[in-house]
């Protein structure tokens, strides 16, 4: 291990940073010295530019992904080389904003029917009543699903925020028949090593795969994946009349503005909004006058 990569594996862990982000920090680094084929502290903000724009034209990586590869290159330059640069001389791409796409409640109907057994119903009944992240479920506990109190504790969650949301009387039907039949000891979706089951959790390709299976089976157009059915679960909170703020806290939003989002997504509150158009008071459109264009011969 050379000592810039331990020098940057202990500046993250000093800072508390996320597993995953540490991996994913480490990885993107070794990927941007490899590409210039020489040592990360010889290369400068012209260099990610550079690299940058091989990320996107070359690999046609996302721009969000892109943007991650940045922020992984400005923490080592700034907190490992001390070379503070100018956010100009390492900008970020711009990243597009979409909409998801989200289930309706008939389609949730149907992608739970669908489910493969009786652990993958369980996961996707879970993830559509409470809206949780797929980090979040992994790790969930036995010990994390309070029946006496109707709540189920998220524990150290995205930024490592510990959050409560209530537990469903349907779902808590559907936990109890899994319970019984798997009997899982300290995680709540126990994975496996070898074929055998372990006491860890299980990995984010089992959850992805629960989607995509009864999604097919379901005979569902859209790309199911964890993060489509908690969108569903927000735009289906805001249009039974649940407010943002709430909406917030059961997702584990910092900011609102990231709650806003459903706003656009709820059918609801789009069609409840009175059109100006229907307000005027026009013709029909048969006193318009009717012209064709000439086609080419």
């Amino acid at each position: 291990m050379t000592h810039l990569r331990q020098a940057m594996l202990d500046e993250l862990h000093r800072r508390n940073y996320a597993a995953s982000t540490i991996v994913y920090y480490v990885k993107n680094v070794e990927q941007f010295a490899r590409y210039f084929k020489r040592s990360p502290d010889r290369l400068t903000h012209t260099h990610l530019r550079t690299y940058q724009a091989h990320l996107l034209r070359q690999r046609k990586l996302a721009p969000r992904t892109v943007k991650l590869h940045v922020c992984a290159i400005r923490f080592f330059f700034n907190k490992i080389l001390q070379r503070r640069y100018l956010l100009d001389d390492t900008p970020y791409p711009k990243v597009p904003r979409r909409l998801p796409q989200i289930l309706s409640p008939e389609e949730v109907s149907c992608l739970i029917a669908a489910a493969h057994s009786l652990t993958h119903r369980t996961m996707l009944m879970l993830l559509y009543s409470t809206g949780i992240r797929n980090a979040e479920l992994r790790h969930l506990r036995v010990q994390d699903i309070d029946s006496r109190r109707m709540l189920i504790h998220i524990q150290r969650g995205k930024g490592g925020r510990d959050r409560y949301v209530p537990l469903s009387p349907t779902l808590l039907t559907t936990l109890r028949v899994y319970y019984r039949w798997m009997r899982p000891k300290t995680w709540l979706f126990p994975g496996t090593v070898d074929g055998w089951r372990a006491d860890k959790p299980i990995t984010p390709k089992v959850l992805w795969d629960a989607c995509v299976v009864a999604a097919r089976r379901a005979g569902l157009r859209k790309r199911c994946s964890p993060h489509l059915v908690r969108h569903s679960y927000a735009t289906h909170l805001l249009e039974r009349g649940a407010d943002l703020r709430t909406i917030q806290l059961l997702l584990g939003h910092v900011e609102v503005r990231h709650t806003v989002l459903y706003l656009h997504l709820s059918q609801t509150h789009l069609q409840a909004v009175a059109n100006p158009l229907d307000t005027l008071t026009i013709s029909g459109p048969d006193t318009a006058r009717r012209t064709r264009l000439k086609h080419q011969r």
